[in-house]
C-alpha cells in the first residue's frame, strides 16, 4: 500500500520545475477537452448525427470523469499520486487518438467517455497535490494549476482550428493533441519528485483547526450541490457554445477559435481569484460569481452576433466560470475536511462536477431542438446560476479548515 509522505523542504528552483511540469500536464488535459465541440460541426457531417446527439458526444466524456473521480480518490490510498497521474494521462491521450478510428456514433461514445476517465485520473491526483503541498494556501494553488486550463483552453482553440483547416480533416488535431499527452507523460516522470507529489501536509498540521472528520457534513453536501448545477452550467457552454456560433451565428472556423480562447485568457484571474477565496467568506465569493455568471449568460444567448462582442463575453465568463467558480469550488470541497481527507474530497468534487456535467450537452440540444438558441441558454446558464447563487448562501464557513 503506497503511503504519502510528510513535507519535505526541497530547494524552490525544484518545486518550481516539478509543478511546473505538472501544471504543463494538465494544459493539455484541458487542450483535449477543449478540442473536441471546436470540430463537433465536421463531425456531424461525416456521421449524419442530430445536435443532441452531437452534443451528447461532446460532454460524454464528463461520464467518464463522474465514474473515474471518487475510485481515483481511494486509489490514491494504495499507488503514488504520480503514478495516477501518468496513468491518466495515457488512458485519456490513446482515447484522443483512437476516436479518429470510429465507426459511428457508439464507440465513438465509449472512446469519448475513456478520455474523461483518464482526465478525472489526472485531476483528481493534481488537485491532491496542490493542495496538500501548498495546504497554506489552498485556493491560491489550485488557482495556480488553473492556469494550465487557461493555457490549454487559448492554445486548443487556435492550434485545433488552425490544423483543421490546414489538413481538411478533423483528425489532424485528434492526432496532434493526443500525441502531445504522450510527451508530457515522459516529462512527469522525469521531473516530478515523491517530495512534491506524495505530501500530505501533515507537517502544517499544527496550525489548522476544524473541518469535519468525514465527508458526511453539511458544507460537503451543500458544494456538491453547487458542483451538481455548476457542472451542468459550464458543460452547457464548454460543450455547445461553439456549435451555436458556427450554425446560429455562422461564424468562420478561425473566428470561433478567437472567441473561445478568450473565454481561456479569463481563466488567467485563476491565481486572484483563489487569493479572494481564501481571504473572503465562500458565501460571498461564490454568490458573486454565480450571480455575475448568470448576467453574462443572458447576454451571450439573446442578441450580440459581433465577433468582438461575443468574445468579450466569453471572456467573462471565463473568469466567473473556470477562473473563479471553478477554483474555489474545489479548494472548499477540501477545506470542508481535514488534511488528510484532501484526495477523497477532490474526488467528490471531480465526481460532483462532472456527472452533472455528462448530459449537460445533450440537454442544451435537446432545449435548443424544442425552443431555440436563446432560451435554451437562459434556462441551462442564467436559471441555474441563479439558483447556485442561492444555495451558496447555505455554505457554513465557521465549519471549515482555518490557519491559527
Amino acid at each position: 500500500m503506497h503511503k504519502p509522505i510528510a513535507a519535505a523542504k526541497p530547494a524552490t528552483a525544484y518545486v518550481l520545475l516539478g509543478a511546473g511540469v505538472l501544471i504543463l500536464s494538465y494544459c493539455v488535459n484541458a487542450m483535449d477537452r477543449t478540442l473536441f465541440p471546436l470540430l463537433l460541426t465536421d463531425v456531424r457531417k461525416e456521421y449524419g448525427l442530430g445536435l443532441p446527439e452531437a452534443g451528447l458526444l461532446s460532454t460524454i466524456f464528463t461520464l467518464g470523469m463522474a465514474v473515474a473521480g471518487l475510485p481515483t480518490g481511494y486509489l490514491m490510498s494504495r499507488y503514488s499520486r504520480k503514478t495516477v497521474i501518468q496513468v491518466g494521462m495515457l488512458i485519456y491521450s490513446g482515447g484522443t487518438v483512437i476516436t479518429v478510428l470510429s465507426y459511428g456514433f457508439s464507440d465513438m461514445l465509449v472512446y469519448r467517455a475513456l478520455t474523461g476517465v483518464g482526465e478525472a485520473m489526472q485531476l483528481t491526483a493534481l488537485l491532491a497535490v496542490f493542495s496538500s503541498y501548498f495546504a497554506r494556501h489552498r485556493a491560491v494553488a489550485v488557482g495556480a494549476l488553473n492556469y494550465a486550463y487557461a493555457f490549454g483552453a487559448i492554445v486548443a482553440p487556435a492550434l485545433g482550428t488552425k490544423l483543421l483547416v490546414s489538413y481538411a480533416t478533423w483528425h489532424a488535431p485528434m492526432i496532434v493533441f493526443g500525441v502531445l499527452g504522450f510527451a508530457l507523460m515522459v516529462l512527469v516522470a522525469l521531473f516530478v519528485r515523491p517530495w512534491l507529489s506524495e505530501v500530505t501536509g501533515e507537517g502544517q498540521a499544527h496550525t489548522a483547526v476544524g473541518g469535519a472528520m468525514n465527508l458526511r457534513n453539511p458544507n460537503t453536501y451543500v458544494l456538491t450541490a453547487l458542483s451538481v448545477v455548476f457542472g451542468l452550467g459550464l458543460y452547457g457552454y464548454l460543450g455547445m457554445y461553439p456549435t451555436f456560433l458556427r450554425e446560429q451565428l455562422h461564424f468562420a472556423p478561425a473566428d470561433i477559435g478567437r472567441v473561445m480562447s478568450t473565454y481561456g485568457l479569463g481563466v488567467l484571474v485563476s491565481a486572484f481569484a483563489g487569493w479572494l477565496g481564501d481571504r473572503f467568506s465562500p458565501r460571498f465569493v461564490l454568490s458573486v460569481s454565480f450571480l455575475a455568471a448568470a448576467v453574462i449568460s443572458v447576454g451571450l444567448f439573446n442578441g450580440p452576433t459581433a465577433v468582438g462582442t461575443q468574445a468579450a463575453l466569453s471572456f467573462c465568463l471565463g473568469m466567473a466560470f473556470s477562473g473563479t467558480i471553478f477554483v474555489n469550488l474545489a479548494a472548499y470541497h477540501v477545506k470542508a475536511v481535514r488534511g488528510d481527507l484532501a484526495g477523497r474530497a477532490s474526488g467528490v468534487f471531480v465526481t460532483s462536477v462532472y456527472a452533472s456535467a455528462t448530459v449537460a450537452g445533450y440537454l442544451i440540444g435537446w432545449l435548443v431542438k424544442l425552443f431555440g438558441w436563446s432560451t435554451a441558454g437562459n434556462v441551462q446558464l442564467a436559471a441555474l446560476c441563479l439558483l447556485a447563487a442561492i444555495l451558496s448562501l447555505f455554505v457554513r464557513p465557521e465549519l471549515m479548515t482555518r490557519r491559527v
